[in-house]
């Protein structure tokens, strides 16, 4: 004898009428990539037939769970005073729609990574997971993550993608980045690209993008050359700074690939006041194609980040780990967007 369904329906009505056990319907109707896609629609579908919706409250009395997640930003240095990077801005639409698709509360918080932020959040059990964005320099950064680790705190963070990678991680390919603006810049001709931005442990994210056009450029037979790399944080001061340093050295340059759009844009700034036009007399790519980087005289070409999957990559890695789930790729691929800063 078949099962007689409830008058309210449960997911165990659910699941004897998708032929799959409960908690496949309860990992389904949380959006879990564990289940198939074939096998989640039909379980949706279902649970629509029946007029069926979770109870988010029973629900997280079942698992000890919040249903939050925590988003934290890291202070950087910014001329609105914002003090957030503009490129973490934009990936917060993708955050918060995918939150929202799952039935996650996102709580949002600025921090300072000097303060004992990782203590407070592993301590009040606000949220069952976090999304870190930003960090600044990476030797402070890493001792945090390391302590997260050692609580068992689940986390998840937007960064630098590698083999010694502390905690999960999801970043886009900056090596191939580097290596795809250099490329570009090559076959435009320019033989003396000059590098603005750190270029060590500190900021691995920037030192692989250098990496990358250190790559190009050996595959033309050319060797980098010290002279022509500047460290620069990501802020239009630090670009303008950086860029007057270029200068004032006498190295000749006809190219700058710049480790971030803000980098890029105080660079413009420099050559300008510097009588050096762009992109006849230096040709320039940023990174990171902020809303800002169009707008630039000239527009910037830059790389573009694949923000809607960032967003989506970072909510489903976190809730993968939290549900005890098999993670999914951590590396995003990259585009070029050419502008008249290195094309006329």
């Amino acid at each position: 004898m078949g099962r007689q369904p409830s008058s309210k329906p449960t997911s165990f009505d659910i699941a004897y009428l998708a032929g799959v056990s409960q908690p496949t319907v309860s990992r389904a109707l949380r959006g879990s990539r564990s289940v198939s896609l074939a096998t989640r629609q039909r379980i949706e579908a279902i649970a629509r037939d029946l007029n069926y919706s979770v109870d988010k409250n029973a629900s997280s009395l079942r698992s000890q769970r919040s249903n939050t997640i925590a988003l934290l930003f890291f202070e950087d240095p910014t001329p609105d005073e914002s003090n957030i990077n503009p490129f973490f801005l934009s990936m917060l639409g993708s955050i918060t729609r995918e939150c929202g698709a799952r039935g996650l509360d996102l709580l949002i918080s600025f921090q300072k990574m000097e303060d004992d932020w990782h203590v407070r959040y592993q301590d009040s059990h606000r949220a069952d997971g976090l999304i870190l964005l930003g960090y600044g320099d990476y030797t402070l950064y890493e001792r945090r993550l390391t302590d997260l680790v050692g609580h068992g705190t689940h986390f998840v963070r937007w960064g630098s993608v590698g083999e010694d990678t502390i905690g999960p991680t999801v970043g886009s390919d900056n090596v191939g980045a580097g290596r795809l603006a250099g490329e570009h810049l090559l076959e435009l001709g320019r033989r003396r690209i000059a590098f603005l931005g750190h270029a060590d442990g500190h900021y691995p994210e920037f030192a692989d993008r250098y990496a990358g056009l250190c790559q190009a450029m050996a595959g033309q037979g050319i060797a980098p050359d010290a002279a022509l790399q500047v460290d620069a944080l990501t802020a239009e001061d630090a670009g303008y700074a950086a860029a007057q340093a270029l200068i004032a050295r006498g190295s000749p340059f006809d190219a700058i690939f710049a480790a971030s759009d803000l980098i890029a844009i105080g660079a413009l700034r420099a050559l300008a006041e510097a009588g050096m036009s762009v992109p006849d007399d230096v040709a320039i790519v940023g990174f990171d194609d902020i809303p800002a980087a169009s707008l630039t005289n000239p527009p910037l070409t830059t790389i573009m980040q694949d923000m809607k999957g960032a967003g989506r990559l970072l909510v489903d890695t976190l809730v993968a780990q939290i549900e005890d789930d098999p993670g999914p790729p951590s590396t995003l691929p990259v585009r070029l967007v050419v502008r008249r800063s290195s094309a006329r």
